[in-house]
């Protein structure tokens, strides 16, 4: 499954990246321009834009790929970047599904934060020599482990309280 989403992530930044580049050459070519913003300041912001959600995004799938490799859950900045992305997924499904209404957009966007969630919940706790049992610092009791459902064969006597004295 790591696999899966390390494969996933790593088309998805080559995707973004060209995309975004070619909505700068597109701008560049026709002079857009938004609410006055100099059209050349829009073709290389897009381009910049684009390579560096591709470089994230490419973190990311390497992140994936070292879980899948190691076999282990990530930890620190990984695990960090890996829910940084599956919140980014999340909102880019919402605008999917609220603006653009391009179904197949939010149903990829949808899948993708499925597979981190399922990549992080999967590995968050594998059995390991940290989930083993203390080990005792004390001297062993040769009779073993007592039964707490069976009482002490000789238990200590309680004694009464002392009687009130006359005063």
């Amino acid at each position: 499954m790591a696999w899966i989403l390390a494969v996933v992530l790593f088309v998805e930044a080559f995707g973004v990246a060209g995309l975004n580049w070619f909505l700068g050459i597109v701008a560049d070519r026709q002079n857009m321009s938004l609410a006055g913003i100099d059209p050349d300041a829009m073709s290389v912001s897009s381009k910049i834009g684009g390579v560096v959600f591709g470089l994230y995004f490419l973190l990311c799938a390497l992140v994936a790929l070292l879980v899948a490799v190691r076999d282990r859950a990530p930890a620190g900045l990984g695990r960090i970047l890996l829910i940084s992305v599956a919140v980014v997924h999340g909102l880019l499904g919402a605008f999917a599904w609220a603006m653009v209404l391009n179904k197949v957009a939010f149903v990829f966007m949808v899948v993708v934060l499925g597979l981190v969630i399922l990549l992080l919940m999967t590995y968050d706790r594998l059995p390991g020599p940290s989930d083993a049992a203390p080990a005792q610092d004390g001297p062993k009791d040769p009779t073993g482990p007592k039964d707490p459902e069976q009482p002490d064969k000789d238990p200590a006597p309680i004694a009464p309280p002392p009687a009130p004295s006359p005063s």
